[in-house]
């Protein structure tokens, strides 16, 4: 059973940053694809953030340019770099991982912007 432990949410205000990290109990080299999703209230889960082998990362555009998706295969960790902050960006986020046509999903962990 792959596991994926999201920690780093909190309370902040507009313009903080945050970083998100996400452990996972096998090598990150075997994921294909691993991603942030968040959710909002009332609203459905989305993409956020996406890595793939290569490195190589895309971004929803509400976000290009104030995250940054990366991922340390040493410790085994997803990060999810968060600056300048809004409102909007409120919601629990969650880790996703993929082997093949296996799903992997964090339990979540909570980010809220607020002054």
């Amino acid at each position: 059973q792959v596991q994926l432990v999201e920690s780093g949410g909190g309370l902040v205000q507009p313009g903080d940053s945050l970083r998100l990290s996400c452990t996972a109990s096998i090598s990150t080299l075997m994921m294909q694809t691993m991603a942030w999703y968040r959710q909002a209230p009332g609203k459905e889960r989305e993409l956020v953030a996406t890595i793939r082998t290569g490195h190589i990362t895309d971004y929803v555009d509400t976000v290009k340019g104030r995250f940054t998706i990366s991922k340390d295969n040493a410790v085994r960790t997803l990060y999810l770099q968060m600056d300048n902050l809004n409102t909007e960006d409120t919601g629990a986020y969650y880790c996703h991982g993929r082997i093949g046509a296996n799903e992997f999903w964090g339990q979540g962990t909570q980010v809220t912007v607020s002054s």
